[in-house]
């Protein structure tokens, strides 16, 4: 059934109340004009808008199956330890690549189930008098700021798709047809200047949408904007530098001293961190601990649930491409070494540690929260941009610094550059963000990849990565629309 007819069948989800905001379970459920009556009816349909963060992170029957590793699986820099279906080998191998793909259609529901819910409180509270002015505009700030996030990470991955930013009324206008890529890219960037000028806080510690995270997806919108598909180029640069100096001058973010304190809870939503998947092992548990780890054989100490493991590790050629001092591939920082049933004796192979969550290991569920946004990221996008401003090179203090802010936590005696190249930004992007499901994106928005294995900048097209069978092709670089949808309606063919 096409998606968006089933969003004009859907019905408001009503939360019930509870300290942290996305903890909560469904309570009743009420049509819309039963509705936004109340500022805590307001406040749980804002809490609703946020579901489509945690979408992608769904499990199947499949043991270790999640649509949120295909971004991973599809940049070739990851292996799938645990054997693996048809589904997943089609991005771990870049091999028969079919619009029934069943992950395809949980992203295409991630994008609108969610972005109907937003336009359902958008048209409802725009003109309400329930809540104050100021309380308003917050949560209108908030709601609009998801909409674009869920439209800014489908059209990188599907390119043109449908637009549509009124509720569904009624069957009349379900079979809607695709929206040029510009278009789409108008509409995020309208939506995140709405949101910016919200009235929203630089932080929030229960993890609600900031003027931090607001500016940062701006800035990488303006820099996928100025690359491909666009290339708007120079001026796009310009902005995205420009928005990320407005987050780095606003003090309100910083490094963490130490990448442990990547993995401590005690520091959720704060310091670097700008934007989090809100988990919570009792109501809404995180796949993440217990999907990275080896499988059969779990690592010491020994974990109560050890059966889930083995969705995801580094392959070796990029696990190899740290050098040998980067803090970051030392023993349980970013990867840990195990052996594991197959291996030959005093072998070892590196998985993934950089989201090992320690509660988990005392009562079987992990409820770690997952970084969306970092501050790293945004330190790195403005090295970058600044060098693609000033031809692939700079020697801009503030692009340095950004820069060397990142990587002299990795080689604490490095001394600063006096330059650094869009080259060199880029590989630590590839180091410092991997396995967060950035990667792709910045091979999208670049048309470039990481030849690890001869430390190497080069062209995506005609790259074989190391996971994969074949090289990339242009045809590889926008994800089939959903074969379900496309049955449905028509107009998406």
């Amino acid at each position: 059934m096409n998606t968006i007819f089933r969003l004009a069948l859907v019905i408001l989800v009503l939360f019930t109340s509870c300290n942290k905001f996305l903890e909560e379970e469904p309570a009743s459920f009420l049509t819309t004009d039963q509705y936004y009556k109340t500022e805590d009816q307001i406040q749980a349909a804002a809490n609703g808008t946020y579901a489509g963060l945690n979408m992608p992170f769904s499990t199947e029957i499949t043991v270790a199956a999640s649509p949120v590793y295909a971004l991973e699986y599809m940049t070739g820099y990851s292996k799938r330890p645990r054997p693996s279906g048809s589904a997943d080998d089609q991005f771990l191998l870049l091999q028969n690549i079919e619009n029934s793909n069943s992950r395809f259609e949980t992203w295409w529901n991630s994008t609108y189930i969610p972005i109907e819910n937003c336009n359902s409180f958008i048209a409802n509270v725009t003109e309400t008098k329930v809540v104050s002015e100021e309380k308003r505009n917050r949560f209108l700030g908030e709601v609009y700021f998801l909409r674009a996030y869920y439209y800014f990470r489908a059209v990188r991955l599907f390119g043109s798709i449908p637009l549509k930013t009124e509720p569904t009324q009624n069957l009349n206008n379900i079979l809607i047809g695709k929206t040029p890529i510009a278009d789409i890219y108008n509409q995020i960037v309208s939506d995140l200047q709405f949101a910016e000028n919200a009235g929203l806080p630089w932080t929030d510690k229960s993890g609600r949408v900031n003027l931090g995270a607001v500016k940062a997806q701006l800035a990488e919108v303006y820099m996928t904007m100025a690359g491909y598909p666009l290339q708007k180029g120079a001026t796009y640069y310009q902005m995205a530098y420009d928005k990320c100096m407005e987050v780095i001058n606003a003090g309100e973010y910083s490094l963490f001293t130490t990448y442990a304190d990547l993995r401590n809870p005690a520091k959720n939503n704060e310091g670097e961190h700008l934007l989090m998947n809100q988990r919570d092992q009792r109501n809404a548990g995180s796949i993440i601990h217990f999907n990275f780890m080896p499988y059969p054989e779990p690592p010491e100490p020994v974990s109560v649930i050890p059966n889930f493991g083995g969705a995801m590790a580094p392959t070796m050629a990029f696990y190899q491409s740290f050098a040998e001092n980067d803090l970051r591939k030392q023993e349980k920082q970013f990867f840990y070494n195990v052996r594991y049933v197959g291996d030959a004796p005093g072998k070892q192979n590196p998985f993934i540690y950089k989201f090992w969550d320690d509660a988990a290991e005392e009562t079987s569920r992990s409820g770690a929260n997952f970084p969306l946004m970092r501050y790293a990221d945004l330190l790195l996008l403005c090295a970058e941009a600044k060098t693609m401003i000033d031809g692939g090179s700079t020697g801009d203090v503030a692009a340095i610094d950004a820069y060397y802010a990142v990587r002299k936590r990795a080689f604490p005696t490095l001394q600063k550059p006096a330059n650094i190249t869009t080259d060199e930004v880029l590989k630590e992007r590839y180091w410092e963000l991997c396995f967060e499901f950035h990667t792709w994106f910045d091979m999208l928005r670049t048309r470039k990849a990481f030849d690890v294995e001869n430390d190497r900048i080069v062209d995506l097209i005609g790259f074989k990565a190391p996971n994969h069978v074949n090289a990339f092709r242009e045809a590889d670089l926008f994800w089939p629309i959903p074969l379900s949808e496309i049955q449905a309606n028509p107009n998406l063919k």
